[in-house]
């Protein structure tokens, strides 16, 4: 999917991941998909859209007590990225999914700069920041298109099937949105 995007002349994708709300289900045990930082039952997912806006590429549903950099390790998302020869651009969320190790100076996944602890962000780093919001606003569109569908607003769903929804949702929204 990735070298079919770079084919098309795709230059770049946006990264995002999400918390989808999800019910408690009676008689099963939840903890795993307890999220501690939204205080709330969920599943993780990650999408990958491109600078229209346009999602691209959903992954599996995931208990939401994990992160989306884990999310992304176990997908292999850098790993596919540079294989395909596209960058993508990302939160601080994704800070070192594709740009560890020794080629650190062609990053498959292009971040922000952190504030340094108990400091405040140089200038030159804010201005690093805003272009890369401003691109990020776009993924940001596309996951909040996703999520107005009523049919996520209470989920009891088994992960598995909660994978294929997102996905059969994506290509509804795309449809709508193409309309």
């Amino acid at each position: 999917m990735l070298a079919k995007i770079a084919r098309a002349g795709g230059s770049v994708v946006l990264i995002d991941g999400s918390l989808i709300p999800t019910q408690r289900r009676t008689g099963h045990p939840m903890r795993h998909r307890w999220s501690a930082k939204h205080k709330r039952h969920g599943l993780l997912v990650i999408a990958l859209t491109d600078v229209k806006g346009r999602l691209l590429w959903a992954s599996t549903a995931r208990p939401a007590r994990g992160s989306e950099i884990s999310a992304c390790r176990h997908d292999d998302l850098g790993g596919r990225l540079r294989a395909a020869g596209l960058p993508a651009i990302a939160d601080l969320g994704f800070v070192g999914v594709g740009g560890g190790g020794d080629d650190s100076s062609d990053p498959a996944v292009i971040t922000g700069c952190k504030k340094p602890k108990g400091q405040k962000l140089p200038p030159a780093k804010k201005q690093v920041n805003q272009p890369i919001a401003a691109e990020r606003a776009v993924c940001e569109h596309a996951f909040a298109h996703l999520k107005n569908w009523r049919v996520l607003t209470r989920l009891r769903l088994d992960v598995k099937w909660a994978t294929w929804l997102v996905r059969a949702l994506m290509v509804l929204n795309r449809h709508e949105i193409a309309r």
